[in-house]
């Protein structure tokens, strides 16, 4: 059902997880802020079978609902518990399908089933950025993967997810082709979008909760100037530069990342 109705099912499966993310965290006993969300759909696993799930990279805390205060997770090594977590995302993908009129066309047993997340802590800075690149544009398989090709076969390998162990699998170049295929999203189908405080309508609420993070964070202690230091001329370090969007909290240079066009009618 999900690949004859992708553009839908797709889109309700992002949303049905990021709702049902913060749903949890706005009960204080876990964040009780709005978080930041980017999700990533994905439909493939490694060995290229049909599996849609999303990628979710969530802030640490969040915005409280009166967006004076930048709230920590409660827990050092949780964010929200993932067994609930599961029962909610659910829900409410069972009820988007309700809505849609499509819920008999899946079998009851599908509800009875746990609906099992992953939750781990993805790093901070530059680490968090190396991890969710990963994720964005990668597509079914790429060609370091595809070991040989000969006969009409095409040989690539995998991973296992449980034993860790490279795997190989060898396929008819027409099954190989058929499933790539079935992983191609529909034409422009965004596969990567921005919920609570990301999303495009909470632009004053985002530059509030960087004012908070700016205002709560330590300022890096001067450093210890010698005697030879102070008879010496020094000039004056330039002016940090003020972020262009929010002008209050302070833009460090990373790199600039030019915009990338699409080829397409």
């Amino acid at each position: 059902m999900c690949f004859r109705q992708q553009k839908a099912l797709y889109g309700l499966l992002l949303h049905s997880a990021a709702a049902a993310l913060q749903k949890l965290a706005w009960d204080p006993r876990y964040v009780g802020g709005r978080l930041a969300m980017l999700a990533v759909l994905h439909t493939c696993t490694r060995a290229l079978f049909y599996h849609p799930h999303v990628h979710l990279l969530v802030s640490a805390g969040g915005l409280s609902r009166e967006g004076q205060q930048w709230v920590e997770a409660r827990h050092p090594v949780f964010l929200v518990p993932g067994f609930a977590l599961g029962k909610i995302f659910r829900g409410k993908f069972r009820s988007g399908l309700k809505k849609r009129g499509w819920l008999n066309q899946v079998p009851a047993a599908v509800w009875q089933k746990n609906w099992v997340v992953h939750c781990q802590h993805a790093g901070h800075g530059q680490k968090v950025l190396e991890y969710l690149g990963r994720y964005i544009f990668r597509v079914a398989i790429t060609n370091s993967r595809i070991e040989r090709l000969e006969e009409a076969q095409v040989t690539f390998r995998y991973r296992d997810n449980r034993t860790q162990q490279i795997q190989r699998v060898r396929l008819c170049a027409q099954d190989f082709i058929g499933r790539f295929l079935q992983h191609v999203l529909p034409r422009r189908f965004v596969k990567v979008r921005s919920y609570g405080l990301f999303s495009s309508n909470s632009d004053a609420r985002l530059r509030q909760a960087h004012a908070l993070l700016e205002a709560a964070s330590p300022q890096p202690a001067p450093a210890p100037s010698t005697g030879a230091q102070n008879n010496s001329l020094s000039l004056p370090s330039p002016a940090p530069r003020l972020c262009p969007r929010c002008q209050s909290g302070h833009l460090i240079w990373i790199a600039s990342l030019l915009p990338q066009r699409t080829r397409g009618p």
